[in-house]
Formats: C-alpha cells, sequence, structure tokens
C-alpha cells in the first residue's frame, strides 16, 4: 500500500488524524523529524483515537536517512507549487507521497530534490492559500487507493 510521508509535521492533531487514515487504508506512515511534538502529546493522541496501535509508523532522523531508506522507490511531493494534479498520476502501491509541515510546506531544496515530474498538487480556487495538511493526505491517500482497486477493504 502506499506510504505516506510527514516532514517535520509541528500540529499533534493533523498527525493524530493521519494516524487515523493510515490505519484505515492499510499506509505506511513515515514521520521525518524533528517533530514539532512528542509522540506522546494528548492532542496526538486525541486525534489518533485507539488507532495508534494498528497504524504502520516509521520515524526517520532527517530527510537524509528518509531518502536512503526509500532508495530506488518512487517519491512523489504534494505541494501549492506542483503542477500536476494528483488526478494525473497513476499511482503505484509503493508510492511515497511527502507533504511537508503545515506552517511552510515542503522546502524548496526538497521540492528541487523530488523533481517538478514529480510534485503534485491538489487544485484550489484561485487565491486559495492551503488545505489542512490531513484533509490534503487523506484526498491523495483516497484516490491512490482507489486506482489500487481499494485492496484489503471491506
Amino acid at each position: 500500500m502506499i506510504n505516506i510521508v510527514l516532514y517535520q509535521p509541528e500540529i499533534p492533531p493533523n498527525t493524530g488524524n493521519i494516524i487515523r487514515l493510515a490505519a484505515n487504508t492499510g499506509a505506511t506512515l513515515h514521520l521525518i523529524k524533528p517533530l514539532g511534538f512528542t509522540l506522546d502529546d494528548k492532542k496526538l493522541r486525541r486525534a489518533g483515537l485507539d488507532y495508534h496501535e494498528f497504524a504502520g509508523i516509521q520515524n526517520h532522523d532527517d530527510w537524509s536517512s528518509f531518502r536512503e531508506f526509500a532508495e530506488g522507490k518512487r517519491v512523489l511531493g504534494l505541494s501549492t507549487k506542483g503542477q500536476a494534479s494528483y488526478t494525473d498520476v497513476v499511482f503505484q502501491a509503493e508510492d511515497f507521497l511527502v507533504f511537508g509541515p503545515e506552517t511552510r510546506g515542503l522546502p524548496e531544496d526538497i521540492r528541487h530534490e523530488i523533481g517538478t515530474e514529480y510534485l503534485l498538487r491538489v487544485p484550489m480556487k484561485a487565491n486559495s492559500r492551503s488545505l489542512n495538511l490531513s484533509n490534503t493526505a487523506a484526498v491523495v491517500v483516497y484516490e491512490a487507493w482507489r486506482q489500487l482497486g481499494f485492496t484489503d477493504s471491506i
């Protein structure tokens, strides 16, 4: 299944919601440090409810260690600066979907490393800044899962 990657997430409830998303879709969640909270944060636990035990979560010390882990796999970035829509991509089962921190988005150097052909966006109305991180992750993960035939769903 798809891999959700949060690069330096800052807001515990967003990560908690994404833990729940990962648990319910079979996605693996990758957290790239530093995090803007601790993993025992009450807001994180409340948003994730009791799904922590069902979600596959992997921690990475930094971007470099994540890239080493994901070597040879397709890494797709999500950014308001992407040119292609997430609906234009044919998702593959082991793709890594990288989302940036809530207040900054993906840094320019990471967008550059991922490459413009792998930098995607979720369409929005003109003059909109951005969508909520957990909402964006849900939209893209469900499209990927739909394309993959909702494997292992009920």
